[in-house]
């Protein structure tokens, strides 16, 4: 009997190792987080190429969509962080620069029924589909968010759905999410856990386009070099840590 069980216990190791590992990967990066000012980069970050995109005092970097001013209402910085005021109409907010290959991070938390979004490879040529959305909502208290998994949170919303198991927390909690685009290749990222892949052009893309609402708007679902878009659905939302990485092209 002894012989069996010592026979066994590497293998059960590695299966308690494997569940595991996502966890220790999340609380890793959470208390790294914690450790860390808000809006700042460790001497490995800016070794590595990380710039922020929000230094936490100013829209500095941002302006409106389709407009060369920052916003006027709708979106305050305070202590540190950047808030999507709710019901008041500011308008979607992109990056001054254009990104094409990158690695994006960002922190958002949003109220209980609360919807937004970020959105990347924005153009201002299509203001009816400007670029492809991180969805970032409450998945089961949004109207939206009940219409099924493409529009919820971590989906390529209205195109591709995110993996079934994501590690989404509740709203009022903050999230950590991730887009990775390189080449062709594209990973969202939730709370340090991959949770989409897909290839820009592919068949499986272009299938999810022709079933959505952006259907007609040309050439989205494809490579563009563009813009970084943080959205306006008047519902209030809290963004912090917003980091980006250029890659080379792949």
């Amino acid at each position: 009997m002894l012989f069996h069980i010592t026979m066994k216990t590497p293998a059960l190791s590695r299966n308690c190792f494997a569940v595991l590992l996502p966890t220790l990967v999340t609380l890793l990066a959470i208390a790294a987080s914690a450790a860390q000012p808000l809006n700042t980069l460790t001497d490995a970050e800016k070794a590595a190429g990380w710039k922020l995109l929000f230094d936490g005092r100013s829209l500095q970097g941002w302006r409106l969509y389709n407009k060369k001013a920052a916003p006027e209402s709708g979106w305050k910085v305070e202590d540190g962080l950047l808030k999507k005021l709710p019901k008041q109409r500011g308008g979607d907010i992109i990056t001054e620069t254009k990104f094409e290959d990158f690695d994006l991070t960002w922190e958002w938390r949003i109220t209980a029924g609360g919807n937004n979004g970020v959105k990347y490879l924005v153009t201002e040529e299509r203001p009816s589909a400007p670029g492809h959305e991180y969805q970032m909502i409450d998945d089961d208290g949004h109207p939206d968010g009940k219409l099924g998994a493409k529009r919820q949170t971590a989906s390529f919303y209205e195109v591709l759905a995110p993996a079934a198991d994501k590690p989404l927390k509740p709203p009022g909690e903050w999230n950590s999410s991730r887009v990775l685009l390189q080449g062709n290749h594209v990973e969202h990222w939730l709370n340090g856990v991959k949770v989409l892949e897909y290839e820009l052009g592919s068949e499986a893309v272009k299938a999810g386009v022709a079933s959505s609402k952006f259907k007609n708007a040309p050439g989205f679902g494809t490579k563009i070099k563009g813009h970084i878009m943080l959205t306006d659905h008047q519902d209030e939302c809290w963004f912090r840590n917003i980091k980006i990485r250029e890659l080379p092209a792949k």
